[in-house]
This record gives C-alpha cells, sequence and structure tokens, in this order.
C-alpha cells in the first residue's frame, strides 16, 4: 500500500475501561469543563466541537479499514491482529482490528461530553454511525450533569432513539462541599435531576464514584451522601475508582502542599463499605480497574450487598502482613484478587518485591506502595 493510500482516523486520549474494545470515534475534542481538581487529563487542551462533515469522514474511513482488514477473507482478520503486535500502518488499524477481534458490535463517541453537541448534530452522527456499521449494538458516550440537565426529555429520548445506548457520567462524589472543593460544576440536587432525566429517557446510565476524594476529612459525608445521591437517581450502573493523584492534577498540589490529606488504602475500604451500606437502588456495581484495591467488589444491588461487604471483611480478617502482600501484589498488578494470595507462583513474586521495597522493621512504606498505583493512570 503507497504511503498516501494509508486510511486513518482521529482517535482522543481517552476511553472507560468497559470500552477498551470499542471502536472509537472522535465527536469532540478534549473537555468543555476542564476545571475538575481531581483530573490532568486535558489541563493544556482546549475544547473543540468537531463539524459533523469532519466526524462522518472519520467514520468512513474506519469502515474502509474494517473492510480492508476483513476483504481477504476468514483469514483475514488474523492476519491483521498479527499485525497489531508487530507494525500496524497506524494507530487507526490496531483499534479498528482489536475492535473486530472483539466481535465489532460496540462504539464510543469520544472526548469528555459527547452530549455536549447541538442535539440535530449528535443524532445524525449516532445515525451515520449505525447506518455504516450495522453490527453495533451498543453505542456510548460521556456527558456531564449539567450538560444532560440543559437537554430536555425529549432531545435525550430522540438520542436514544438514534442510537446512544449508554451515557457514562462522572458523578464522583454527591456530597456537596466535596463538589465545590473539587470544581466539579455540579451540585448534588443537579446530579439528581440530570440522573433521572437520562433514566426517564431511557439511555441506560452509568455514574462513577472516585473512592478517596474527600480525603481524610470528608470521606464519611462523601460516601453517605453519595449514596443519598445515587438512590435517588437509581441508575444502572454504579463503577467505582480509587483517587490517584498524579503531577498536573490541582489536587496532587493540595496533597504536597498538605492541604489535602490523603485517605489510606484501609480508610478507603471502610469509605467504600458505608457507601455499600447506605446503597438501596437497584445497580450493578462495578470495580472495573486496576486502581481499586478489591477489584472483586463487584456485584448486583441489593441483593449481593452482603456478598461485596463479605470481601471486604475477608481483606481486614487478614494479618498486617498479608494485608501489606496483597497491597504491593495489587498495586504491583500482579494480584488481580484475594485468591491470588493462595497461588504459589504470584506469592513468590510478590514476597519477593516486598522484601525489596521494605525498609526498617521489614515494613514497605505507605509511600513507596501508593507510588506503585500512578503507572494505571
Amino acid at each position: 500500500m503507497a504511503k498516501q493510500d494509508i486510511l486513518s482516523f482521529e482517535i482522543g486520549p481517552f476511553r472507560p475501561p468497559s470500552e477498551a474494545f470499542s471502536l472509537l470515534i472522535r465527536a469532540t475534542r478534549n473537555c468543555p469543563w476542564n476545571r475538575c481538581t481531581f483530573c490532568n487529563l486535558y489541563k493544556s487542551s482546549k475544547f473543540e466541537y468537531r463539524p459533523v462533515e469532519e466526524i462522518k469522514r472519520d467514520i468512513d474511513s474506519a469502515r474502509r479499514i474494517k473492510d480492508e482488514i476483513t476483504s481477504a477473507g476468514p483469514n483475514g482478520l488474523h492476519h491483521a491482529l498479527a499485525s497489531v503486535y508487530q507494525q500496524p500502518p497506524n494507530e487507526a488499524y490496531r483499534y479498528v482490528a482489536l475492535w473486530l477481534y472483539a466481535g465489532g458490535s460496540t462504539a464510543f463517541l469520544q472526548d469528555s461530553n459527547a452530549l455536549i453537541m447541538r442535539t440535530p448534530e449528535l443524532v445524525e452522527v449516532l445515525k451515520y454511525l449505525k447506518a455504516a456499521f450495522p453490527a453495533i449494538s451498543r453505542i456510548t458516550s460521556y456527558g456531564r450533569s449539567e450538560t444532560a440537565d440543559k437537554k430536555s426529555l425529549a432531545e435525550l429520548s430522540e438520542i436514544h432513539q438514534a442510537g446512544l445506548t449508554r451515557l457514562h457520567i462522572g458523578l464522583e462524589t454527591g456530597y456537596d462541599p466535596l463538589l465545590k472543593y473539587i470544581d466539579k460544576g455540579a451540585t448534588a440536587a443537579r446530579h439528581i435531576s440530570a440522573g433521572k432525566k437520562v433514566v426517564a429517557s431511557g439511555i441506560p446510565l452509568s455514574e462513577y464514584v472516585i473512592l478517596g476524594l474527600g480525603g481524610k476529612e470528608m470521606r464519611r459525608q462523601h460516601a453517605i451522601e453519595t449514596a443519598r445521591v445515587l438512590n435517588e437517581i437509581s441508575p444502572d450502573f454504579i463503577r467505582a475508582r480509587t483517587l490517584t493523584l498524579v503531577e498536573g492534577m490541582p489536587l496532587y498540589r493540595a496533597a504536597q502542599e498538605g492541604t489535602f490529606v490523603r485517605a489510606t488504602d484501609e480508610e478507603i475500604l471502610e469509605e467504600e463499605r458505608l457507601l455499600l451500606e447506605n446503597l438501596n437502588c437497584p445497580a450493578n456495581f462495578a470495580s472495573d480497574h486496576i486502581i481499586n484495591l478489591l477489584g472483586e467488589i463487584e456485584g448486583i444491588l441489593p441483593g449481593d450487598k452482603a456478598k461485596m461487604l463479605g470481601v471486604i471483611d475477608r481483606y481486614f480478617a487478614l494479618s498486617e502482613e498479608e494485608r501489606t502482600n496483597y497491597r504491593v501484589g495489587r498495586r504491583a498488578g500482579i494480584y488481580d484478587s484475594l485468591d491470588d494470595l493462595s497461588r504459589p507462583a504470584k506469592r513468590q513474586t510478590v514476597e519477593k518485591i516486598v522484601s525489596r521495597l521494605a525498609g526498617t522493621g521489614g515494613k514497605v512504606a505507605e509511600e513507596i506502595i501508593y507510588d506503585m498505583m500512578k503507572r494505571f493512570i
């Protein structure tokens, strides 16, 4: 293939873990709010709308790449996937190949708030995407509560009918003083109003909660008020994330200056327990990110609540030495669950790491364990 004939399309920097194998279509660029103190993703970038015709051209390119990959018959996809680990023409080919490998049935509209598009334009893009890829059964995007609340119920319903089948919203917390502190640009009341409207429109709603966001000072109120707001909204999914501070985040700077004091892993688990105890809405609770200490805290609320709380109890029943071993193994990306403590190969690997990291008294410093999380951000 001549260099000038190589197809490509624009891909944004981020998508939810649940969209790892989705076709990525960049509907907008960067973040229109861009003030949240716990985020550094778009801080140096200006928000931009993309023209609908430009988005359509990207969809056309993705379709042509898909056709090219599959045109060689049954072995075409196999060869394309092999090239992902060798030398794909560009990242667009890599993403399309991985998407096809996963079944080619989902798509994600980037970047941080595709819902902010004018409703007629978003509807046009959704319909065009579905026409280009009839096999796609799920199309999702990020959205802000403020944006969703400004749309009418009729608009959200139209967007749903056009093809949007899941909306990811960063609730983060339901505690108003904390929402103000992190400069979220939303109140608990706005979160509730927006969430209820999305649910009423028929769009399945996924709300994100950041564990540890209140630090030591606000962790109890954060858990209780977040549960209250989620109970009011009754979203389809509640997704937990653990606060991880890295350079470039205003909240990282606050922690360095001592005005924000991080909660420990175990304080965050106590916070998560309090959150779960106070949740009574029917929802799928997910811990689908490696930065969460106990990834197996997952289930359907309210029926699986006791099972999820049992995971936390199981952790706290371990000795201090065992808890340290697990934390190091998890932060090193070796342990997937508490069951891995009983798997000799993984256990031996982690014990070597603990031995290497241990300082005076044979203990691993908290900061060392915390720093291990940063590579997953």
